[in-house]
């Protein structure tokens, strides 16, 4: 993740509003880009999405999912096998092994059902907050955010938070922004993925400009 700017300044109270109410107007019905059926293939796709592109996952799940469609089925898989079908993916080796785990737990202490609980969720193999917040965000609504990459350098350019880590920023942006959780964590996941790039963001025209502590550092 992005290192923080020592001269970053802190975005006062009025401004979170603005920006909150801008990531609002502008990613209203803001969600994934990973594609999935149900439960199980969303918690795999997000597993697999972490250091990994969205569009990488996509490429891969189709066979992974035609030959594995659920947790007992994968939890029987065979480690090379899908080694295989997810070499493409980065960590593809630790994902694998974290994979079949996962979906052993599941059968063995969840009857086969993956828990819709972050608690619980994050007591599977290589779930970890992160992922179980991206979940239920993603399926269930919940008013949750989830820090990546992204999320946690548009922060940071945003004079939104100054935390060190992942799960800090996760907790002030959660303390700062307290409602629509679920939106804003996807708004700014796509406004980091597509505008606020961490290499040449598209700084000409953004609707975030007015509130921009880092845009100095971008000019040439």
């Amino acid at each position: 993740m992005e290192k923080k700017r020592k001269s970053v300044k802190k975005a006062s109270k009025k401004e979170v509003e603005e920006i909150k109410a801008l990531f609002l107007k502008h990613y209203p019905d803001s969600v994934t880009e990973l594609k999935y059926r149900n439960l199980y293939e969303l918690l795999v796709a997000v597993m697999l999405s972490a250091q990994c592109t969205d569009k990488r996952v996509n490429i891969i799940t189709p066979a992974l999912f035609e030959k594995y469609p659920d947790p007992v089925s994968l939890a029987n898989a065979d480690l090379e096998d899908v080694k295989e079908l997810i070499k493409s993916c980065s960590f593809f080796n630790n994902k694998a092994k974290n994979l079949i785990k996962m979906a052993q737990s599941v059968m063995e202490n969840y009857e086969g059902e993956i828990p819709l609980e972050r608690d619980e969720l994050v007591k599977l193999a290589g779930v970890g907050q992160k992922t179980a917040n991206v979940v239920m965000i993603e399926y269930t609504g919940a008013n949750l955010m989830a820090v990546d990459t992204h999320v946690y350098r548009v922060a940071h350019r945003l004079g939104l938070c100054d935390a060190p880590t992942a799960i800090k920023c996760e907790e002030e942006l959660s303390r700062k922004f307290k409602t629509d959780l679920h939106l804003l964590h996807q708004a700014m996941v796509l406004f980091g993925r597509y505008r606020c790039k961490a290499l040449k963001p598209e700084c000409e025209g953004c609707f975030m400009e007015a509130h921009c502590k880092s845009k100095e550092s971008f000019k040439v």
